[in-house]
C-alpha cells in the first residue's frame, strides 16, 4: 500500500518524496498545484492533481486504502490569512478534515500532519516553547493549524486513527522558490543575487527558528513509522533575528548594502523557537545541519539556479 504525500509538489512535499522513493517506498503524490509546480518527481511516482477539499480526493483514499498519509498541503501565507481567514481556513481545517474522515473510513494506519512551530504558539509562551505551552495564535492561520490539530486529536481518540502532528518552526533550503508565499530566507537570498531590495518589518527584530529541509525530511520519515501520537515539534530551538538573517545572507551573496524597514504587518508575531526535546526523544531525532551550513547550501543553490534562468533566457 502507498504513502499518500498531499502538498507533494511543493517544497518540504517534493523533498520528501525523493528520500521516500529512494528507501524503496511506494508513493502517491496529491497536490492542486496551486502553490506548487509539476516539476520532476522520482520515476513511478503519480501525481494526482487533486483539491483534498474535494470529494475526489476523498474517494481516492477510499479505492486505494494507502497504508499512510503525510498531509503537507496548506494555505501558508500568514497575509494571506489575515486578509481571507475564510479561505485559509477552508483548506487548512476543511481539507484537512475531508482526509482525515476519507482516512479514518479507509483504515488507513498513519496520518502525519505538517503543523506550524512558530504561529500556533504566538508570543505568550517561554522560549524555546515546548508542546505543553498555551496556543495562543497571532494570526488566523495559526489558528487554522490549531484547529486541525484539535481534530487529529479527535481522529486518534475517537476514530481509531493514530495520528501526529509535528510542528515544523520555519523551514529552508535548496529549491524553496523565492517567489513564493513564504520563506523569507528564500526570498531575501534571491533578492540579494537580483540586486534587488530587500526590506525588514517591525525594525527587523522579530526572530525565528530556522531549520534545514533535510533535517524536516528525516524527521517526517521517522515519524511514518513510529507509533508516538499527539505534536511534537521540530525545530533548532535557537531564535535569529529578521536583521541577523539578512546579515548572514548578505555576507553569504557578496552584498554590503543595508536593507529597507517598515512597520510590523499584522498578524506576525515577535519571537518564536521551539523546544525539540521531545522528538528527541520519540523519534529519535535531532536538528544536524546549522543554520549557517544550511545557508551556505542554499546561497549556493540560488546562484545555480538564477545561472541556469540566465542560459535559459539566451
Amino acid at each position: 500500500m502507498p504513502i499518500l504525500v498531499t502538498g507533494g509538489a511543493g517544497f518540504i512535499g517534493a523533498h520528501l518524496v525523493e528520500a521516500l522513493a529512494a528507501a524503496g517506498r511506494e508513493v502517491v503524490v496529491l497536490d492542486d498545484l496551486s502553490a506548487g509546480r509539476e516539476g520532476p518527481r522520482p520515476p513511478g511516482v503519480p501525481l494526482l492533481r487533486l483539491d483534498v477539499r474535494g470529494p475526489e480526493a476523498a474517494a481516492w483514499i477510499a479505492e486505494a486504502r494507502p497504508e499512510v498519509i503525510v498531509h503537507l498541503a496548506a494555505r501558508m501565507d500568514v497575509r494571506h490569512s489575515v486578509k481571507a481567514p475564510g479561505d485559509d481556513a477552508s483548506v487548512n481545517v476543511l481539507g484537512t478534515l475531508n482526509l482525515l474522515e476519507a482516512a479514518a473510513q479507509a483504515g488507513v494506519r498513519r496520518f502525519v500532519f505538517a503543523s506550524t512551530g512558530g504561529a500556533i504558539y504566538g508570543d505568550g509562551p517561554p522560549l524555546p516553547t515546548p508542546e505543553g505551552a498555551p496556543l495562543t495564535p497571532a494570526s488566523p492561520y495559526g489558528c487554522s493549524k490549531a484547529a486541525a490539530e484539535l481534530y487529529l486529536e479527535h481522529f486518534g481518540a475517537h476514530r481509531g486513527l493514530s495520528t501526529l502532528s509535528l510542528r515544523l518552526s520555519n523551514v529552508y533550503g535548496p529549491r524553496q522558490d523565492p517567489r513564493g508565499e513564504a520563506g523569507v530566507v528564500a526570498i531575501f537570498g534571491g533578492r540579494l543575487l537580483e540586486g534587488a531590495p530587500c526590506t525588514l518589518f517591525g525594525e527587523g527584530e522579530s526572530t525565528r527558528d530556522y531549520v534545514y529541509i533535510d533535517d524536516v525530511v528525516e524527521a517526517l520519515a521517522a515519524a511514518i513509522d513510529a507509533e508516538v501520537e499527539g505534536c511534537l515539534n521540530i525545530g533548532t530551538g535557537v531564535e535569529t533575528s529578521a536583521r541577523g538573517l539578512y546579515e548572514l545572507l548578505a555576507r553569504r551573496c557578496g552584498v554590503t548594502r543595508p536593507p529597507g524597514l517598515a512597520p510590523a504587518r499584522a498578524g506576525e508575531q515577535r519571537r518564536s523557537a521551539v523546544d525539540a526535546t521531545a522528538a528527541a526523544r520519540a523519534l529519535g531525532w535531532r536538528p544536524q545541519i546549522s543554520l549557517d551550513e544550511g545557508l551556505q547550501r542554499t546561497v549556493a543553490w540560488l546562484r545555480g539556479a538564477a545561472e541556469t534562468a540566465r542560459r535559459a533566457q539566451g
